[in-house]
């Protein structure tokens, strides 16, 4: 007699239609939802209240060390990449899921409502909805954070290049300057003169700088912008 093979799929309905508090099972499942529902919306009202001056509560033996950051290490990227480093609430960009869950998850593990969320992000995600590479934090205190997730597209490789004049004005300088004489190399000479003298090479050097320079100057203070030492963790956008 050949036995047939068991359904566990039916095997489970069957266990299932047997237990009398099945009704009862589905409350609890409902209740778990609500609760849930309801940590979700309390830790978006919080990322959107977040303060520099809340205070959290951690099992510090429950936290991961490779997570945990001074605020000068923070400074460092932000000023290499011009990054901006702001409480959450100027955040424009949209917080996924996942953060919500890992902040769901460090609450449960250090029994604490988390406050206090920072997000490094390029100054257009403060003002602009965007996908380029957002970092949360929840401090920690005493200038110390702790990472929570990072989400979007990662920076362009050369972003760090690109960013370098801005960071103070002597990189700005030897940038217009390298500039200027790279444009003086490829300019015919014999536009403006009929000798191609060392004298005649400097001084249109000199005038490309010049024009370099004002040109520099003019967008700087047109647009109000400013260097990456100055704006990291200011939250004025036209910076």
């Amino acid at each position: 007699m050949k036995l047939k093979k068991t359904n566990l799929k039916k095997a489970l309905n069957y266990a299932r239609s047997k237990d009398s508090t099945t009704p009862d099972i589905l409350e609890a499942v409902q209740r778990i939802f609500e609760i849930d529902q309801a940590n979700t919306k309390r830790i978006e009202e919080n990322i959107q209240q977040s303060t520099t001056e809340s205070s959290n509560w951690f099992n510090f033996d429950l936290l991961e060390s490779e997570n945990i950051y001074h605020i000068e290490h923070i400074k460092q990227i932000c000023i290499d990449y011009r990054l901006r480093f702001l409480d959450s609430k100027y955040f424009k960009g949209d917080i996924p899921p996942e953060a919500i869950s890992k902040i769901k998850q460090l609450e449960k593990q250090h029994n604490s409502e988390l406050t206090g969320f920072k997000i490094v992000a390029p100054s257009k995600l403060f003002k602009l909805k965007d996908k380029d590479d957002p970092l949360m934090f929840v401090t920690l205190g005493n200038d110390y954070y702790y990472f929570i997730h990072k989400w979007g597209n990662d920076l362009h490789p050369l972003r760090k290049v690109l960013m370098w004049p801005f960071k103070n004005v002597v990189n700005l300088l030897i940038t217009v300057l390298v500039l200027s004489f790279l444009t003086t190399l490829i300019t015919p000479i014999q536009l403006f003169t009929k000798t191609t003298t060392g004298y005649e090479f400097w001084l249109l050097f000199f005038f490309m700088f010049k024009w370099s320079l004002a040109v520099v100057l003019f967008y700087g203070f047109a647009k109000g912008k400013n260097f990456n030492q100055a704006i990291w963790k200011s939250r004025f956008l036209n910076t």
